[in-house]
Parts: C-alpha cells; sequence; structure tokens
C-alpha cells in the first residue's frame, strides 16, 4: 500500500491526488493521510504542496464533475474529520471511474466514501449559511468593520465572497479565532487571507457610534423579551452556542 502523507490543507491535499494518478496508483492500495502515525508494510510519500499540481486537479475536477460538485469536494475539505483527504480522494476516483456526468458525483451514496465526503460537505454548507445570519460585523474607530467567528469548519474562504458582494464599499475583516487567521477586505480590492504564527488578534477599540447602537440593540433585546415565554432550550436548537459566543445580542 502507498500512504500519501498531507498537510491539513486543500492544496496539499490535492497534490496527493495529482501524485496518485500521475504514478497511476489503484485507488484500493493507495490512502491519503493527514496524521504522522506509521501504517505496517505501507511505502510513505510525504507530500508537499504544488500550485501547479493544484491548478490542473482543480481544472479536471470543474471540467469532469462541473462547479457545483467541485465546490461540494472543496466544502469536505474544509472539515476538521482526519479521514477527509482519503473520502476525498476515493470520491473523486469513483467518479472518474464510474463515468459520471455533471452535477451526479454524489448520486452513489451507497459508497461508503462518497457519503462520508457528501456528509462533511453538508456539514460545512450547514455551518456556512449559519455564519451567514450570525455573524455581527462591529465598527472600529478607524472606520473598519470587524467580525470574530470560531467555526467548527475552516469555512471562512466560503463566507468571504457572500459579504465582499453585498458590502463592496467596506474594509472589513473577518477573524477565525480557532485557527488564528485573518480575512480581509479592503475597499475597492481583491480579499485576501493572513496567517502566521505570530499573529495575534489586536486590541479592539470600537468606534462611539458602534458602543452607542450596541447599547441601544441590547436594550431592544431586552425590551422585546418575555420572560415567561423563555425557552433556552429552543433558543440553542435555533441559536447553538459556539455562536452566541460571538454575537452582540447575547455579550
Amino acid at each position: 500500500m502507498k500512504v500519501y502523507r498531507c498537510q491539513d490543507s486543500l492544496e496539499s491535499i490535492f497534490t496527493a491526488i495529482y501524485c496518485a494518478y500521475e504514478e497511476k496508483c489503484v485507488p484500493e492500495d493507495t490512502c491519503l493521510v493527514l496524521h504522522e502515525e506509521p501504517l505496517l508494510f505501507a511505502e510513505d510519500v510525504w507530500v508537499k504542496a504544488d500550485c501547479t499540481k493544484v491548478i490542473k486537479v482543480m481544472e479536471a475536477l470543474k471540467q469532469r464533475f462541473g462547479e457545483e460538485d467541485y465546490l461540494f469536494l472543496c466544502l469536505a475539505l474544509s472539515s476538521g474529520d482526519e479521514d477527509k483527504a482519503q473520502a476525498v480522494y476515493r470520491t473523486i476516483a469513483h467518479g472518474f471511474r464510474g463515468k459520471c456526468h455533471p452535477g451526479h458525483l454524489f448520486d452513489s451514496l451507497a459508497d461508503d466514501y462518497v457519503l462520508k465526503a457528501f456528509t462533511l460537505a453538508r456539514n460545512a454548507e450547514r455551518e456556512v449559511h449559519h455564519l451567514k445570519g450570525f455573524l455581527r460585523f462591529q465598527e472600529l474607530e478607524n472606520g473598519i468593520l470587524y467580525a470574530k467567528i470560531g467555526p467548527v469548519n475552516n469555512v471562512v474562504t466560503f463566507l468571504m465572497p457572500h459579504f465582499a458582494d453585498r458590502l463592496p464599499v467596506e474594509d472589513f475583516v473577518i477573524y477565525d479565532d480557532k485557527r488564528n487567521f485573518f480575512a480581509i477586505h479592503p475597499v475597492g480590492k481583491q480579499w485576501y487571507l493572513l496567517s502566521g504564527e505570530n499573529l495575534e488578534e489586536p486590541e479592539l477599540r470600537f468606534s462611539a457610534a458602534e458602543i452607542k447602537y450596541r447599547e441601544l440593540f441590547l436594550r431592544f433585546c431586552s425590551s422585546i423579551t418575555i420572560q415567561e415565554r423563555k425557552n433556552t432550550d429552543l433558543q440553542r436548537n435555533l441559536c447553538p452556542l459556539r455562536f452566541q459566543k460571538y454575537m452582540v445580542e447575547f455579550s
């Protein structure tokens, strides 16, 4: 068995998939892993991300399976599950082998790997949908809009196009608290990601208007509350605690 040991990134996993096809590996005898635990009688290949190979894989997946299924594969890779690389690789192999048409890659849910990739992607997609409604921007003294989130899945790159389309004339930043990186949108320019071991969340100084409207919003939420109908269990179902932690109205 050949084992490709990848970093936990889309670029590294796509590079491993390219290498597996370039070397004509048999999918049943090939494994993509993110951990460093040794496997008996296996040939280890340490993967280093290669932009050229990543682009070729992206283009091949889009052409063969269509934009929608390609996006779903990327959503699956945003998961924190340790088995995501193998699930996505075997799903792609199943699609190429079965000669499926665009938009039908995830039709074969009887296959364990296809089902696994579909489940991971659906969970990440659901979290993106929630964050589009639960994310809260706050205005800093310098006029920049700042939002802090802590998603289970690495979904900031799927959130940014949504907010960049709706706030094109605003400078805004989304900070991923769990992974310690920033998604930055300058006015009139393309958004980008900023990460690094030495990065820290800056000390936040909110504008006077932000403080004022924040207080008004909290008073509004408090004034419309009917204590006799308070149902914290239902509230947690509709808005889980992991989202409430970063929302102004629950501060």
